[in-house]
């Protein structure tokens, strides 16, 4: 089997449906489904009932559902049969874009440094090492020289990044993190605005059982200052946005996503974060519409790329949702500023799921829920909150929102000698 294929894996379900409207035919739509599947308004909850403050998961009607009226769409739960008379309404004319089975996602896994990996490691940086002896330019063996470490005061990532030393915070902007939430007790967030909301059934806070939402915020979005531990926060006056999509077990399924990021673009975020997804290679047309929904009204959506890759030999795909094409897929770098051996690769190649851009993702310093408080850990959901956090400094320093905002990320790159395909336009600069 060649190594640029990956294996098709069928994403797991709940049982629920995702009902896409098409632009501007959201009352066309209601009447459709009401009439094919017998979803009266009465049996389905409204986002625009809750506005800013978002929907509460534990009133979502069990044999009705919600509509989210930012994103254009609804999770429902419908009979097979209810299902089959709906799809067959679905076409280029139709006021319902597409009908898809409710998936889970699942925490970037973080990568731990067995032997079996430091080996493996050890041989493919000879066999790089000989190849890059033998030709590269003298540009790349420049770029081959550069390594970068954490110092007493700074990360490694924003050294490498320049958001060390750029003069902007993310005063004014307002940064979404959509994980398995805070700890909101952290002494690295004391003092900060931080408005939270829990979009797990059963759970009343936002409060990071876990760990990964805690550390994703702390790069995006973590202090300046932080006692005795070295800065790792990069938009550190940015205005920060929680909302707990995954549970303390680390999982979560569509609707609380699709409802946390209409919660984000409800409260007008300028950028959202997401470190998340299923190794699923196949987009997502409920995904894809929200994250353009989510760019016309101003909000960029920063996805991880996935984790899944196992190089040198096995380059797996970018997953779900990062590999729509309006949610910007965020490569993992190491220190050498090498694609790291688990950040996975466009293989599927088709429009939109490609990597866009790259940042540092291996031994990342960050936050961690008391009493660790800190903690070193790798992923591409390292990497991502990079990105959100120097898109937060971009819009403030451009006022740039939304596609212009994107557009502003990728140009203003710092071009790597890797394959494109692997780190996108290169690795993400600050202003």
């Amino acid at each position: 089997m060649s190594n640029e294929v990956d294996v098709a894996i069928a994403p797991e379900t709940t049982g629920r449906f995702i009902v896409t409207f098409r632009e501007n035919a959201h009352t066309e739509a209601m009447s459709l489904m009401k009439k094919r599947s017998g979803l009266a308004k009465a049996k389905l909850m409204s986002s625009a009932d809750f506005g800013e403050s978002g929907i509460l998961m534990d009133e979502v009607p069990e044999k009705g559902g919600v509509v989210f009226e930012n994103l254009g769409m609804a999770v429902v739960s419908m009979e097979d049969a209810a299902v089959g008379m709906l799809a067959q309404e679905v076409g280029d004319d139709s006021s319902i874009l597409a009908i898809e089975p409710e998936g889970i996602m699942y925490v970037i896994g973080t990568k731990g440094l067995s032997l079996e990996y430091l080996r493996g490691f050890r041989d493919a940086a000879n066999t790089l090492y000989t190849q890059a002896d033998q030709g590269l330019s003298p540009e790349e063996l420049a770029e081959v020289a550069v390594s970068y470490k954490d110092t007493p005061s700074l990360t490694w990532g924003l050294q490498a990044t320049n958001a060390a030393t750029s003069k902007y915070s993310g005063r004014g902007i307002k940064v979404a993190v959509l994980d398995t939430g805070l700890d909101l007790n952290h002494p690295d967030f004391s003092g900060r605005s931080i408005v939270s909301k829990s979009f797990i059934s059963g759970l009343s806070t936002a409060q990071d059982g876990h760990g990964h939402g805690t550390h994703c915020t702390g790069t995006a979005c973590g202090s300046r200052q932080s006692g005795q531990h070295r800065r790792h926060g990069v938009a550190y006056e940015a205005q920060i946005f929680i909302g707990k999509v995954l549970s303390d077990g680390g999982s979560g399924g569509d609707i609380g996503i699709l409802g946390g990021i209409e919660w984000a673009v409800a409260n007008r975020c300028d950028v959202i974060s997401i470190s998340l997804g299923s190794p699923v290679c196949s987009t997502s047309i409920a995904y894809e519409t929200a994250g353009q929904r989510a760019l016309n009204a101003g909000s960029l959506i920063v996805a991880a790329a996935g984790n899944d890759a196992r190089r040198p030999g096995y380059w797996a795909c970018v997953c779900r949702p990062a590999n729509s094409k309006t949610f910007m897929a965020v490569a993992a770098l190491d220190s050498k500023l090498t694609i790291a051996d688990f950040s996975s690769r466009d293989t599927a190649r088709n429009p939109g799921t490609a990597v866009d851009i790259a940042a540092p993702g291996v031994d990342v310093y960050s936050a961690w829920p008391m009493p660790m408080r800190t903690r070193v850990i790798s992923g591409t959901s390292m990497a991502t909150p990079h990105v959100a956090g120097i898109a937060a400094l971009w819009a403030q320093a451009t006022q740039d929102r939304g596609a212009a905002l994107w557009q502003r990320l990728i140009t203003n790159a710092r071009t790597l000698s890797a394959r494109v395909d692997d780190v996108g336009r290169g690795l993400v600069q600050a202003p």
